[in-house]
Order: structure tokens, then C-alpha cells, then sequence
């Protein structure tokens, strides 16, 4: 019996049915993407954020993420993957052709970091002097003493995701199902198996060498995603449960309000009187909570994510454990976009019952086991307390997204999303076709097994294709603009500001401020 013949499977085809083309076509998505600036030799640069891309704090499109050295484009949210993708290529050339005065730079095409100096060498972000952009430095300076900045210059791509007419609960079933099913993406989209070996220097780990300076999992996709990624002990006592808005709220309202000893013994400042963190508690900001997955809602200037989710509900949703694909000029393409959208609309039509403690500790297990050993013949998941194959399970799943994907073909025209489908069975059914396995061939192939000559070598290629494409006087003029508005409205900011800093700090991390639900 396949999953379209269950109770299950006619429940989502009856959700189906229910879709017009309509509000299939009114389906959006956005890209922000990571990437660190690298030196030729694969080294990290330690230059600051370009002047020619304006402020950091205020572009509305390129910015950085924890790292001065950390490059971050933002896509608007659009109707089309093609029209993202475009003007996501768009900014890849105005940040290649301002990126000319730093000599030969280039964006390292990988998720996992380039050769990292030693941890404290690696530069915070930095965006300016006014309340708000400290309070953003301030924070990475507290997530550096919290987890060590090398954790932090892993880079990856986070996929905004929207449909009209989705309720803040509808949103939160496609949540609960996307969780339980991101095994699968993990699988397809992974593209991390190996590391530079100064990544884990000093640390525990389960990699193998692979040569003196590289590390990685023989059958591993994603260790971005893995325990050597995004994880903390601290955050390890958090069982966020995703069964509702309110049930949410309480969770991270508990872990931004909750003293946490070891953050205590650290301190807001430091003797000379710098600040080490904006607060003490088990997260300083809703940002630090580190999910594959995020319920999202634009911000007003000044308000706090949760206030915003509590007061408006969900807007979109944020996927997060996209890794850079490094045979990808930008990191994505439009067939990865496209899967991605049947896999959602997916998880919101599927039946989605609540969650318990049991289940998220399973799904803590399958995302570990997927991002070290996803490729391993036979490899076996948990599901409600029993053992189910990989591979199984992810046919399941496919062979239930194939009418999503005839409706949004219908919806639109040709047969792209059948195609994307079709690319997902294929790389199911041949995992040496996957990102992971494809790494490690043309690293053994053609560098060696070395990581970084086999990364340095596709960010040098990628740069030259970037900047070989047409790039109209119009777009640079475009985008030069924005760099100036930019740098104005920065100096706007610094120059209105009158309170104190520790009395803004303090108004910010307040209880009062998250909103009662």
C-alpha cells in the first residue's frame, strides 16, 4: 500500500483539490545566502566588510552574518524561482566587481569554512556606533564566548517560503511535518561531507582523515548539519515544541528569560568594561535558537521576533539547513528551489498530528544519523518507536509529492516541478549522484583529497563566471545607489540616537518586550 492510498493520502489529496491555481501562483520564496570572503591560498580574509557594498547594518540585500569576513545576500520575495535566482546573480556580480579593490578575494563556495585562523583572530562583524548596530555586535561577541566563532563561519543558504492564505497553525503543521521529514532534504541537498582539518583543531569529533588536512564521513551529506555544526549543550535542554503559536511562545520566552550559570559566569561586560553578551539568560536574542526550520514575521524598526509572531502570526517560513552546492555558480539552482516548494506545500497538506518530547528526540537521532551517514547502504532512522530504512521512508515521501507536483505544473505550465521531482527520485535511488558523494569523487579525482584545493579551486572558477557575465551600466548604477542610501541611513541612525547604550540594551532584552501572546 503506498502513502496515497492511506487515510493519510487522501486527506492530502482532498487539501489539494482545495488549492486554486490562484494561490498556488501567489506561492513566494526569498534566498539569503552565506558565503565567507577567502583569500587565494584558502585562507580567511581578515579585510573589513567592502565599502563599495554599503552598510552592513541598513542594505536592505547585502549585509554580513557573524563575520566582518562573512558575506550575506538577501533576495526579495518573489513569484518566480527564476526571477530570485536572477536577482540573486545580480548581486553576486556588484559584490565580485566591489570586491576588485581587496585584490584577488573570492567567495568560498562551500558551507564549510576555508582555513580558519586561530578562534579568537576571526573578526566580528562590525556596523557602526549607533545603538542597534552594537547591540548586533554585541550579540556575535556573546555567541563567540557562548559556542567559539569557528562554529559560527559556517555558511549556508536559508529559503523564505510563503502561501497566501496559510494560518499561523496551518504554518505550524507544515513546521511539525517539515521536521520530521528533513532527513530527506538533508540527504538530497547536502553538500558538506568533509572539513578542513583547523575546523575541529583542538576539538572532539567522529571524522576520519582524509589526508593531513582534511577530515570527513565516508558516507556523510551534511556535517554542517551534523553535531559538528549548529549545536550547543546548552541549547540541548530546549525541547521547543512546535504544536502551536502560544506553546512556542512559552518555549522561547522561557529560554530568553531563564538565567543560564554558565552564561552568568561570563557577564554582560567584561573588567575593562566591554560587553561580552547582551545578556546572561540560555538565549540572548530569538536569533540564537538554532531550528532547521523557523516561523517568521516581518519586524517593525525596534521589535523584538517574538512581540511580532505573537501580534501578527506567521507570515513565511524560513528553511535553514540548505548547504552551499559548490558545483553551483550561486549555491542553488532552479530545479533544488522548485523541490523545495512541492516538499512544503507537502508538509502543509499532509496530515500533521502534535509532537511529543519521544518524537523530537527521534528527530534530534535522524537529522545526526542522516548528516554523518546518509549514504550508508541500509542505513535505518527511527520513526514512532520503530526502525525504518532511509531510503524507504524517503520514497514514501516522494511518491506522495508527485501529485503536489502535477497541480503546480497545471498551475503553471510545463512540466518543471515533475522534473524536480523526478531529479530528487533519481538522486533517492543513486546516492553516488547526490552533492555529498559528487564532493568527495572530484576531491579524490583531481585534488587529492584535499578539501580546500578542491573548494578553492571551483570559488576561483565560480568568480570568473561571475564576473564574465554581462553586467549592465544600469545594474551597477542600480546597486551603487543602494550602497549610498545605505551609508546615509546609517548616519541617520547614529545621529538620532540619545539614549545610553546600557539603557538600550536593558529596554531591549526586557521580559515586557517579547509580547504576552
Amino acid at each position: 500500500m503506498t502513502s496515497l492510498q492511506t487515510p493519510t493520502g487522501a486527506l492530502l489529496q482532498d487539501r489539494l483539490k482545495a488549492l486554486t491555481p490562484a494561490r498556488l501562483k501567489g506561492m513566494r520564496r526569498g534566498i539569503e545566502k552565506e558565503s565567507l570572503r577567502a583569500q587565494p591560498s584558502g585562507g580567511l580574509a581578515l579585510t573589513p566588510h567592502p565599502a563599495a557594498l554599503g552598510s552592513a547594518l541598513t542594505h536592505p540585500s547585502i549585509t554580513t552574518d557573524f563575520s566582518e569576513s562573512q558575506v550575506e545576500l538577501v533576495t526579495g520575495a518573489h513569484q518566480d524561482p527564476e526571477v530570485a535566482l536572477q536577482e540573486l546573480t545580480q548581486l553576486h556580480q556588484f559584490t565580485y566587481r566591489s570586491m576588485q579593490d581587496m585584490g584577488d578575494e573570492m567567495l568560498w563556495v562551500s558551507s564549510m569554512p576555508c582555513d580558519l585562523p586561530t578562534d579568537e583572530t576571526i573578526p566580528i562583524a562590525r556596523f557602526g556606533s549607533s545603538n542597534v548596530g552594537r547591540a548586533k555586535s554585541v550579540y556575535r561577541m556573546g555567541l563567540s564566548h557562548r559556542y567559539g566563532r569557528r562554529m559560527q563561519t559556517i555558511s549556508g543558504i536559508h529559503y523564505n517560503w510563503s502561501l497566501p492564505d496559510v494560518t499561523s497553525e496551518q504554518y505550524f503543521a507544515l513546521i511539525r511535518n517539515f521536521r520530521r521529514h528533513a532527513f530527506l532534504l538533508l540527504y538530497l541537498f547536502g553538500a558538506s561531507p568533509a572539513v578542513c582539518s583547523s575546523f575541529v583543531a583542538g576539538r572532539q569529533h567522529e571524522l576520519q582523515a582524509l589526508n593531513e588536512h582534511t577530515k570527513y564521513m565516508p558516507y556523510g551529506t551534511s556535517l554542517r548539519m551534523g553535531r559538528l555544526g549548529y549545536q550547543s549543550d546548552a541549547q540541548a535542554s530546549l525541547a521547543v515544541s512546535y504544536n502551536s503559536l502560544e506553546g512556542y511562545g512559552a518555549s522561547l520566552q522561557d529560554a530568553l528569560t531563564r538565567p543560564y550559570p554558565a552564561y552568568e559566569a561570563v557577564g554582560i561586560r567584561n573588567p575593562g568594561g566591554d560587553y561580552n553578551q547582551l545578556a546572561t539568560t540560555l538565549l540572548q536574542i530569538e536569533n540564537e535558537f538554532y531550528g532547521t526550520i523557523r516561523p517568521k514575521r516581518v519586524i517593525k524598526s525596534g521589535e523584538r521576533p517574538l512581540h511580532a509572531l505573537r501580534e501578527r502570526g506567521v507570515e513565511y517560513i524560513e528553511v535553514r539547513l540548505m548547504d552551499l552546492d559548490p558545483f553551483e555558480t550561486i549555491g542553488i539552482n532552479a530545479q533544488t528551489m522548485r523541490f523545495l516548494d512541492v516538499f512544503l506545500l507537502h508538509c502543509l497538506l499532509a496530515d500533521s498530528p502534535p509532537d511529543t518530547p519521544e518524537e523530537i528526540a527521534e528527530l534530534k537521532h535522524n537529522q545526526h544519523q542522516t548528516a554523518a551517514r546518509g549514504r550508508e547502504p541500509g542505513l535505518k532512522l527511527k520513526r514512532a518507536g520503530a526502525e525504518v530504512g532511509l531510503s524507504e521512508w524517503g520514497a514514501e515521501v516522494l511518491a506522495a509529492c508527485a501529485p503536489i507536483a502535477a497541480a503546480l505544473d497545471a498551475a503553471q505550465g510545463g512540466s518543471d516541478y515533475r522534473d524536480a521531482l523526478q531529479g530528487a527520485q533519481t538522486r533517492l535511488a543513486q546516492p553516488d549522484t547526490t552533492p555529498s558523494a559528487r564532493v568527495l569523487a572530484v576531491m579524490a579525482q583531481d585534488f587529492n583529497n584535499s578539501f580546500n584545493r578542491f573548494v578553492r579551486a571551483q570559488s576561483t572558477q565560480t568568480k570568473a563566471s561571475l564576473l564574465a557575465l554581462p553586467f549592465t551600466a544600469e545594474q551597477q548604477a542600480h546597486y551603487a545607489a543602494l550602497t549610498q542610501q545605505s551609508v546615509q541611513a546609517q548616519k541617520q541612525i547614529e545621529a538620532a540616537d540619545s539614549l545610553p547604550f546600557e539603557s538600550y540594551r536593558e529596554q531591549y532584552v526586557s521580559a515586557a518586550r517579547l509580547g504576552l501572546g
